[in-house]
């Protein structure tokens, strides 16, 4: 039986990122419905599906695990979070059944905290609850509530080129891993360094 995993991205830390954020800034643009060319074109928020975190030392960034046995998609009360061949996705086509009703419980159920609720857009445009209105206490008038929904990395799932992050990193430090060709590496180097101190105990 050939093992398939799902790949994920990781990012070298320690000696590569210099915490630029063209990897935040990468993701959103290619999850934008509408192409644009410069900043000043833009009509809709950027929501990347990843974050970059800066502490005092260290910067790193905070991706969706792709995990095997998702507990996102597994917490998720109307089955919003699928795998699709190899990537854990979210169904944010808000007008059927089964797309996410932006509950919040795959937040709360991912150890990562690699997905968050942005607002829902078709196009340029934003989209509104149909049913449900708050009450603005400034004005005294009920307004209606912007839609939000789950937000995660996908692994830019469809492009032929693969995720916008590792491409447009300045410095190479996000890799896609593929968790079975990773293992069989690890393994082979950790035989050969063996076979070499076998080599040198016996000689």
């Amino acid at each position: 039986m050939t093992l398939k995993y799902n790949p994920f991205v990781v990012c070298d830390s320690k000696n590569k990122c210099i915490g630029c954020r063209v990897c935040e800034l990468a993701c959103a643009v290619a999850h934008q419905d509408s192409e644009y060319h410069t900043a000043g074109s833009l009509e809709t928020p950027l929501f990347p599906r990843l974050t970059l975190i800066k502490v005092e030392g260290l910067t790193m960034q905070v991706n969706c695990r792709h995990c095997e046995d998702a507990p996102c998609a597994n917490a998720c009360p109307v089955g919003a979070i699928k795998q699709i061949d190899n990537t854990i996705v979210v169904d944010t086509k808000t007008l059927q059944t089964g797309a996410c009703v932006g509950c919040k419980t795959c937040l709360l159920a991912c150890p990562f905290g690699a997905i968050e609720l942005v607002p829902a857009y078709d196009g340029d445009t934003p989209l509104y609850q149909y049913g449900l209105a708050y009450e603005n206490m400034k004005t005294k008038s009920l307004e209606t509530k912007e839609l939000f929904i789950a937000n995660k990395c996908d692994l830019c799932r469809g492009k032929e080129d693969g995720p916008a992050c590792v491409r447009n990193c300045p410095e190479e430090a996000l890799a896609v891993v593929d968790p079975v060709q990773s293992r069989k590496e690890k393994n082979l180097k950790a035989a050969l360094g063996l076979a070499d101190l076998v080599g040198n105990i016996t000689a």
